[in-house]
């Protein structure tokens, strides 16, 4: 993973670094499947453009740390805790002290190993299929790639393994966002359940479910379509004026499935918000509203629909299903699942994710964080509060 980010800044790091021509010393060719494009960019491999990618990995590393959205730090967290040291759950970004060792040789052994044709799809847009397999046969078979034709070793294949647990980060949030109007400090916690991949029939259920539950900023603009009649809007952000934040999140992989919630608040509010969140996953496995399902499984279908109208997303798409499932559902295919859901699907599925150990990942401020048996049991329990504690001093 870290290399492959390498790779992808080290291709596309400047407009000026993109060559047309073929270098006769190295050459990587490179399919865009993000971009509306659709060629192929062939990028020089030099040693100083390496070093300059290395200082653009630092810099994001160095940005990660200091953004005011923690999200995508939170959501590298929740990870680590749902998959204790085995494959999603192994670190996403990389150490600041790996930078250095990532070379030449490193690279090349890593898209020898991962840039296999066994591991590829040629995906095309707005094409006749029968032009798109002659250029294939033309330009892709039998070329010999820049990093030399050795076999390839048998890549890591394991199996995701859940375990649960918690993963904390005590930090000071306080200056994350300075200037005239600086966002107050706050705690931020992320709790998760697994959920399934996205190869099982409850995969359909589990994203109805996680539209349903929504959520967002408190100071979100709101409208038509923007979530506002989502459970943790109407029972959390609504309800409870000191919550700057409580969305709804759904990773789906091959093999597992990670359903979480992420929630913001005063730090001295943390106990109160983690309780929130317990009750909103037990309410999960209570009675579904027919009107909230319905709404639900409409917004869904229309976020499909509507970035099914992108050219670039459809490519994406097409690339993405084939490579995951070697095969691809159409739009009104999906759509006809997502119809099909019931309120007992629901139930179903949340009722099955709450007998797991849950997930947890904190990050601010965590002096009155419960602790992970108490965020258990209260995941456990029929109404979702915490265990009460008693203090003899304050």
């Amino acid at each position: 993973m870290k290399r492959n980010i390498l790779v992808e800044l080290l291709t596309f790091w400047k407009s000026w670094h993109f060559r047309l021509l073929l270098d006769s010393t190295a050459r990587m060719t490179f399919c865009l499947p993000w971009k509306s494009t659709g060629v192929f960019v062939i990028a020089r491999r030099q040693d100083e453009e390496i070093e300059m990618t290395r200082m653009a990995v630092q810099f994001e590393l160095e940005d990660l740390n200091m953004r005011p959205d923690p999200e995508p730090l939170l959501t590298e967290m929740i990870h680590e805790a749902a998959y204790r040291e085995n494959t999603v759950g192994l670190h996403r970004f990389c150490p600041t002290e790996n930078i250095a060792k990532i070379g030449r040789e490193a690279l090349r052994s890593y898209l020898r190993n991962y840039y296999t044709p066994d591991r590829m799809v040629l995906a095309g847009v707005g094409v006749e299929h029968e032009h798109l397999v002659e250029c294939a046969r033309k330009y892709l078979l039998g070329v010999q790639p820049a990093w030399g034709g050795a076999p390839a070793v048998d890549v890591d294949r394991s199996v995701a393994q859940y375990t649960g647990g918690v993963v904390k980060l005590e930090r000071d949030m306080s200056n994350v966002s300075l200037g005239p109007t600086p966002i107050p400090e706050l705690t931020h916690i992320m709790v998760g359940l697994e959920s399934c991949s996205f190869l099982e029939e409850d995969f359909i259920p589990f994203a109805v479910l996680n539209m349903m539950m929504g959520g967002g900023g408190s100071f979100s603009a709101g409208g038509p379509g923007k979530g506002m009649f989502s459970r943790l809007y109407l029972n959390v952000l609504n309800r409870h004026h000191w919550m700057y934040n409580a969305t709804s999140y759904h990773h789906s992989y091959e093999d597992t499935g990670l359903l979480c919630i992420h929630a913001s608040a005063d730090p001295r509010q943390v106990r109160d918000m983690v309780e929130i969140i317990t009750k909103e996953f037990i309410l999960m496995g209570g009675t579904v509203d027919v009107v909230e399902l319905e709404r639900a499984k409409t917004q869904l279908m229309s976020m499909l629909m509507m970035n099914l109208e992108s050219r670039p997303v459809i490519f994406e798409d097409v690339g993405r299903q084939v490579l995951a499932t070697h095969s691809r559902k159409l739009p009104h295919e999906l759509c006809t699942l997502i119809r099909n859901v019931k309120p007992e699907d629901i139930k179903r599925v949340a009722s099955k994710m709450l007998r797991g150990k849950p997930a947890v990942a904190a990050l601010g401020d965590l002096t009155d964080l419960p602790t992970y048996e108490h965020i258990q049991t209260a995941l456990l329990s029929k109404d979702g509060r915490l265990p009460r504690t008693y203090r003899l001093f304050r």
